[in-house]
């Protein structure tokens, strides 16, 4: 079995990779069959060198390969017609973007495995970017903090080595008093808890955050349940499993957090259907507090009002203008101060490689060798022989558009 590793071509750059040098020297000696290729590439993270120090092939020619790995979205006019390919398509919520991805794929008779679905049999995902997204997420709302305010100057994570040299820069400063909120209890969510924790800020409970005042920076981590409710109270409470089912049953309770929150980092997983978390109403309001948000999970005009548009790694900060409804510059007065970039792990490229490889190499590509017997291949196929698989035969309509 051949598995090649293709460059990223995706404008901007991209400089992850699915495996790391050592995960290909690893693999190869576990698994005797199996035989990766490198396509050069002069932005990837690790140099050919480096893959060749390994003992790796390196080549341009791909069309010997079974499978072919890559991170970001591969251009249609570089798709290999009848080939496996594993990348984020970023066509599973029918983003008219991707359309035409979508179709040349299908065209093209390719078997495309998302990396957005590799899920085990409870549909939880088994690999992707998200704890870095959170790490990386929540040292630029403290970089954005420190810029704004005048209080310190953090440098930015696309100028660092590494994980180790980002906690470095947090070493060097100190948060004032302030009350922090953080959603969600996903990777994204912990990913971000690292850093509040790295910082030895304290963790209080919803409770204490909601009704105590306090002489230090806390922070509280809260899940959808603690702000959303039901629109009708009936009966005892209701568990996830009908939050999810029934998002529409319910609205948000997010502003009893904003009347108390200085800088609010958003890592929640948003739905279709569920409520808004703030809305313009919100904003305007002499209630709420709010005025820096780190939007790690940035999903545009959707759930926090003041996400209007992803930002880039070269600018990451914007402001919002709650009563004009605009946007303005970050440190503007009265503005709230926006992070809201959407591909935040490419600013550590080593260490999210390193992280995504480990998981890829744990659970994906035994798949390959075991016949699928935990069904992680089949879940995450979406489409063979020229039409969708029946688990995403929903996109068909899409498709056709």
């Amino acid at each position: 079995m051949k598995i090649g590793l293709i460059k990223e071509r995706k404008t901007p750059p991209d400089r992850r990779v699915v495996f790391t040098p050592e995960h290909l020297e690893r693999l190869e000696k576990k698994y005797k069959d199996l035989k990766f290729i490198v396509e050069p590439s002069d932005i990837r993270i690790f140099t050919v060198d480096a893959y060749m120090e390994k003992g790796i092939e390196v080549n341009a020619d791909l069309s010997d390969c079974d499978v072919l790995l890559g991170v970001k979205e591969v251009p249609i006019d570089a798709l290999i017609p009848d080939k496996s390919y594993f990348f984020f398509s970023h066509t599973i919520k029918m983003q008219p973007y991707n359309r035409n991805l979508l179709k040349a794929i299908l065209d093209k008779n390719i078997k495309l495995y998302d990396h957005e679905v590799i899920t085990n049999k409870n549909d939880s995902r088994l690999i992707g970017f998200g704890r870095y997204a959170g790490l990386v997420g929540a040292y630029n709302g403290f970089r954005a903090l420190g810029l704004r305010d005048g209080l310190f100057n953090l440098n930015k994570v696309e100028n660092l080595p590494d994980l180790n040299a980002v906690k470095n820069e947090l070493d060097k400063i100190s948060i004032p008093t302030m009350k922090i909120c953080l959603t969600g209890k996903g990777k994204v969510g912990y990913g971000a808890k690292e850093i509040l924790d790295y910082l030895k800020i304290k963790e209080v409970s919803a409770t204490d955050y909601l009704n105590k005042n306090f002489e230090e920076v806390v922070y509280t981590h809260i899940d959808f349940l603690d702000y959303n409710k039901l629109k009708e109270t009936t009966g005892a409470r209701k568990g996830k499993s009908h939050f999810y089912e029934h998002p529409e049953a319910y609205k948000s309770d997010f502003m009893k957090y904003a009347k108390v929150t200085d800088f609010f980092i958003a890592g929640h997983y948003y739905g279709e259907g569920a409520p808004y978390l703030i809305t313009k109403e919100d904003t305007k309001s002499a209630d709420f507090k709010i005025n820096l948000i780190a939007d790690v999970s940035c999903d545009i005009d959707g759930p926090i009002a003041s996400t209007i548009r992803p930002s880039t790694i070269a600018d990451p900060f914007y402001g919002y203008d709650a009563e004009k409804e605009k946007e303005v510059s970050f440190d503007a007065d009265n503005a709230i101060t926006v992070m809201a970039v959407d591909n935040l792990p490419c600013e550590l490229p080593k260490d999210a490689s390193e992280g995504f490889g480990d998981m890829f190499e744990k659970h994906v590509i035994p798949a390959f060798f075991n016949n699928d017997k935990d069904g992680i291949l089949e879940r995450a196929l979406m489409t063979s022989e020229g039409e969708l698989t029946q688990r995403y035969s929903y996109l068909q309509e899409f498709v056709d558009e």
